[in-house]
């Protein structure tokens, strides 16, 4: 007896029915996943940030230890006039801001001996084209006595590794992520007159709030809760006078 011919007859294609219900499917997963994905992003260049703010005041801290007990040198003026700085080159300069070498020339640069420590990788600051090399700055009461002769003599400056002692390390911030519409020179000015608005401003990016490093190393993030800090998104604004996220700064900076 022949065998039977073996049915040669296939399953018809996918339905457009069908079709269609794997693409909202997919479209489904993609809804999903998606903004997971940008939360892990941004989680991780916090980090990121978190960790050169780190390596900057342990840099920060060799210095000092290698100059008998003298901070690196902080003040608030272009690059030309001082050489002898904790880092060069004002960001508000084009021919500045994407220059290594101004990084390469700064006080800190040889115990870190990294360009990539001195930028946020959350920053969006570009310049024709390319990134600007830095986002963190200085606190404009260490590592110069500028301050005493700019009218607020009532208030503490250091300079040296035994006044932070007395005032508690802990207590006072050395290194900010600045706001990149704020950063010019490497000197975050701070004053402690709660009725003026900031004249330098913290970064934005991680999640409305900064981190900083502290004079002993360790590290805090602070989020901005005054709702009138939303303007500091918004080009050439500044923060209103008595604002409490400034307040809250100001107390971390020093003190009478």
């Amino acid at each position: 007896m022949a065998s039977p011919l073996p049915d040669t007859q296939t399953r018809a294609g996918f339905t457009l029915i069908e079709l269609l219900i794997v693409i909202a499917i997919i479209a489904l997963l993609a809804a999903m996943i998606l903004p997971a994905l940008s939360v892990a992003q941004a989680k991780g260049k916090q980090l990121a940030c978190l960790n050169n703010l780190k390596q900057l005041a342990l840099c920060a801290q060799m210095y000092t230890a290698d100059n008998a007990g003298k901070l690196p040198q902080n003040f608030p003026s272009y690059p030309d006039q001082f050489t002898n700085t904790w880092v060069r080159g004002n960001m508000k300069v084009p021919n500045d801001s994407t220059n290594q070498s101004l990084i390469q020339q700064g006080m800190l640069f040889p115990y870190g001996n990294q360009v990539p420590l001195y930028r946020c990788p959350a920053d969006p600051s570009r310049t024709g084209g390319l990134p600007r090399l830095r986002s963190y700055s200085m606190n404009s009461w260490m590592g110069s006595r500028y301050m005493e002769t700019a009218g607020e003599q009532a208030y503490r400056t250091f300079v040296r590794d035994s006044e932070l002692a007395l005032a508690g390390p802990a207590r006072l911030w050395m290194i900010i992520d600045e706001h990149e519409l704020s950063i010019d020179d490497a000197w975050f000015l701070v004053t402690m007159n709660d009725s003026q608005p900031f004249a330098n401003y913290p970064a934005t990016r991680h999640a409305r709030g900064y981190p900083l490093a502290f004079a002993d190393g360790h590290l805090e993030a602070y989020h901005l809760r005054d709702p009138r800090s939303a303007l500091l998104g918004t080009e050439g604004a500044q923060f209103s006078a008595f604002n409490s996220d400034w307040i809250r700064l100001k107390q971390a900076t020093t003190f009478p």
